[in-house]
């Protein structure tokens, strides 16, 4: 029992020092203007990344989407915010997908 007590101690002790880690430039949230989303378009084997109320969204690997399109409309490195309303699954699909940054006002 003794061994399981120091071993969980190590383990937390190990996961506060993991946790106070400095993020890499990489990590850390990114800012895009509207110039520089339109190059994650999703064309010639770029990302495609888009918009949506301030909040840019990696779609590269979303299923229907494909070499930057939304079921046959080409939507990535745009500010989708009202397209996405007149869709018929509206918002809802946004929480599964990945957040890379914030769109900004140039």
């Amino acid at each position: 029992m003794k061994k399981i007590i120091v071993l969980l101690g190590i383990l937390f002790s190990f996961s506060l020092l993991v946790g106070c880690t400095e993020k890499t430039p990489e990590e850390e949230d990114r800012t895009f203007t509207l110039a520089e989303l339109a190059n994650y378009d999703g064309q010639s084997g770029r990302q495609a990344y888009v918009a949506v109320d301030g909040v840019v969204y990696d779609v590269t690997n979303a299923s229907n989407w494909t070499n930057g399109s939304h079921n046959g409309v080409r939507l990535a490195g745009t500010d989708a915010s009202s397209v996405i309303l007149s869709s018929p699954h509206g918002k809802s699909v946004l929480t599964d997908l990945p957040v890379v940054g914030t769109l900004v006002n140039e």
